[in-house]
C-alpha cells in the first residue's frame, strides 16, 4: 500500500490541500474523440476504460466562467461554509474528507479551508475515485483506513444529479463491509443537493457551480479517473492523467483563493443557513428522479443514462458528450448564461422544459441515430 502513494498524481493544487489517491497515468494515451468516446461508451464499453479529449475554451466561454465565479463566489463559500458546519455537528472532529475526484476535489479543498479559516483546525483531506456500476476505489480506502485509524471517513462531491454516485458509493461500502468486515459512513457530503440525495449539503438550489465550467483546468490539472485493466492492475489506485501541457490555463489554484477569500465575509450567512437547515427536514426524496422519469416518458429515452440533471451535469454534457438537446426551465434565466453559450458554440438546440425540479437537463445523443 505504501507503495501505490508514492506512484500518485501530484496535480497543480498544494499537498497541503489536498493528496490524490490515484495512480499516475499521465503517459498514457487513453484520449477518444467525443464522437468515437460516446460511442464505444453506448456499445457497452465502460466510460472508466477511457478519457474524453479536454475541451479548449473559446476566450468568451472562459470570460463566462470569470463572470460566474465572480456572481456565485459568495454562493459557494456559504455553501461550502453550511456543509462543513453540518459535517463538524454530525461527525465530530476526528474525521477525514475524502473527496471523489475529480468534482468533488475543489470542495473538499474549500471545506478544509473553510473549517482551518472558522476553528483552526486541520482535516486531512484525500481525493480517490469512484466509478458508476464498478464502485469505489477500495485500495485507496485501506490506505486511507491504515493511515488514519480511528477517523471517520466523511466522503465529499460536487453536486447531484439523478444521485448516481449517492447510490455507487452505498452499494460500494456494503461490499466493503462484506469483504474486509469494516463499516463505512455511506452519506455523501455535497456542495448542492437539486436531486435531494443527501442530508448533507450546502444548499439545494441547482445553480453553476463555477468549476463545472471547466475540466482539469478548474481540478488541479487532473483527468477523469481511469479504471482500465490495461493500466490498473490489482494492488493499483485507481488512476488519473496530469496535463500539464496545461498549466498556463491552469485555473486551479486561482478559483479556490478567489471562493475561499469570502470565508470571513460569509460567516454570517453560513450561520444563519445552517440554523435553517438545522430545523429543516433534510430526508433525501429523491424528488430529481421523478422529473427524470418523466423526462424519459416524453422525450422517448431508453437509457436513463443519457438524461443529465442540473446545472452541473449539463455543463458536462455539453463539454464532454455528444447533446441531442438541452432542456431549460426558463429561457430568461440568467443563471444558465454559460449552458447558452456552449450550445451555441456546440450548435445543440435548446427547449424551454417547465415540468422538472432543475433548472436544466442535458439530453445526450444516442448513437445509433448516426449510423
Amino acid at each position: 500500500m505504501i507503495e501505490n502513494a508514492r506512484q500518485t498524481v501530484t496535480g497543480s493544487y498544494s499537498v497541503e490541500d489536498v493528496i490524490f489517491l490515484l495512480k499516475d497515468l499521465s503517459e498514457a494515451a487513453l484520449e477518444k474523440d467525443t464522437k468515437e468516446r460516446e460511442w464505444a461508451i453506448q456499445q457497452g464499453v465502460h466510460y472508466s476504460e477511457m478519457l474524453p479529449v479536454e475541451y479548449q475554451p473559446s476566450e468568451e466561454y472562459l470570460q463566462l466562467f470569470h463572470e460566474s465565479l465572480e456572481i456565485y463566489k459568495q454562493k459557494v463559500a456559504t455553501a461550502a461554509g453550511v456543509v462543513s458546519e453540518l459535517i463538524i455537528d454530525e461527525k465530530g472532529r476526528d474525521i477525514v474528507f475524502v473527496s471523489l475526484a475529480r468534482a468533488g476535489t475543489p470542495i473538499g479543498i474549500l471545506m478544509k479551508r473553510y473549517v482551518k479559516e472558522a476553528y483552526g483546525w486541520t482535516v486531512p483531506h484525500y481525493s480517490v475515485s469512484i466509478i458508476r456500476g464498478r464502485g469505489i476505489d477500495e485500495n485507496a480506502l485501506l490506505y486511507l483506513l491504515e493511515q488514519h485509524p480511528g477517523k471517520r471517513l466523511v466522503f465529499v462531491d460536487g453536486w447531484t444529479g439523478k444521485g448516481a454516485i449517492s447510490k455507487e458509493l452505498t452499494r460500494s461500502a456494503r461490499l466493503f463491509k462484506e469483504k474486509y468486515g469494516v463499516t463505512l459512513d455511506d452519506e455523501l457530503a455535497v456542495l448542492a443537493d437539486p436531486g435531494h440525495c443527501s442530508s448533507l449539503f450546502g444548499t439545494r438550489e441547482d445553480f453553476l457551480i463555477p468549476s463545472a465550467c471547466l475540466n482539469s483546468t478548474v481540478s488541479g490539472l487532473v483527468s477523469r479517473t481511469v479504471l482500465n485493466d490495461h493500466w490498473i492492475k490489482a494492488g493499483d489506485f485507481h488512476g488519473a492523467k496530469v496535463y500539464r501541457e496545461l498549466a498556463d490555463k491552469d485555473l486551479s489554484n486561482y478559483y479556490i483563493d478567489i471562493i475561499a477569500g469570502e470565508f470571513a465575509a460569509v460567516l454570517p450567512l453560513v450561520k444563519q443557513a445552517k440554523a435553517d437547515l438545522q430545523k429543516a427536514n433534510r430526508t433525501p426524496t429523491w424528488e430529481g428522479l421523478c422529473s427524470i422519469e418523466a423526462i424519459q416518458k416524453e422525450f422517448g429515452i431508453k437509457d436513463i443514462n443519457l438524461i443529465k440533471p442540473g446545472a452541473g451535469e449539463t455543463t458536462r454534457v455539453l463539454l464532454r458528450r455528444v447533446p441531442w438537446k438541452i432542456l431549460v426551465k426558463d429561457k430568461e434565466d440568467l443563471r444558465l448564461k454559460h449552458i447558452f453559450q456552449l450550445a451555441k458554440e456546440r450548435n445543440v438546440p435548446v427547449e424551454e422544459y417547465k415540468q422538472m425540479s432543475y433548472t436544466c437537463c442535458g439530453l445526450i445523443k444516442p448513437m445509433e441515430e448516426n449510423k
